[in-house]
């Protein structure tokens, strides 16, 4: 089965002291370059905070599906790249998909929207969630033990929102989520 929804990857490196800015600037020049290969939709970098002493930056990517992910990460481009920053990293990137509510109000233009708008969008997607499987499951799991018949109910509610749900809700309310 061919996956049609982008794929949000986080990246993680531990940068050498004394690198940063180089690392930063060799950054950015990259992610300049690499919306030319197909099926990049979005990236973005993740410094520590002001005053911090880590040396971990964090990378988020985009892409347009598994396929592309797969193409992008073996292309001479991304290859290069990672040749070219070893010398100012320390080990290698780890790497970890965005499933579900990580990923939910990702974009691939803008900042997150305000956690207020975030907030009322998960309202939105639980209440109907929540009554519909209290309706369905809930009557079907009647005279149940209590624990059971919370921990399969909430089971159905939280792959239903990760699933189903809340890709339809941040999908329809995109401009509105987006707009300042």
């Amino acid at each position: 089965m061919e996956q049609t929804a982008p794929i949000h990857v986080a990246i993680t490196r531990r940068i050498k002291p004394g690198c940063e800015a180089e690392f930063q600037k060799a950054l950015t020049e990259f992610f300049k370059t690499s919306f030319a290969h197909t099926g990049v939709q979005g990236v973005a970098m993740l410094t520590p905070p002001p005053g911090s002493n880590s040396n971990e930056y964090g990378i988020i990517r985009t892409f347009a599906n598994e396929q592309e992910r797969k193409s992008f990460y073996e292309s001479p481009l991304f290859l290069e790249w990672k040749t070219k920053v070893a010398s100012l990293t320390e080990g290698e990137p780890t790497y970890k998909d965005l499933h579900g509510l990580e990923a939910f109000f990702r974009s691939q233009t803008a900042p997150n929207p305000p956690r207020w708008k975030m907030a009322v969008a998960t309202y939105l997607g639980v209440v109907p969630v929540t009554l519909f499987t209290s309706q369905t499951v809930g009557r079907l799991l009647k005279g149940q033990d209590f624990f059971v018949a919370n921990f399969i109910g909430n089971a159905c509610v939280v792959f239903l929102l990760a699933w189903v749900v809340m890709p339809l809700i941040t999908r329809v309310l995109k401009r509105w989520l987006l707009k300042n």
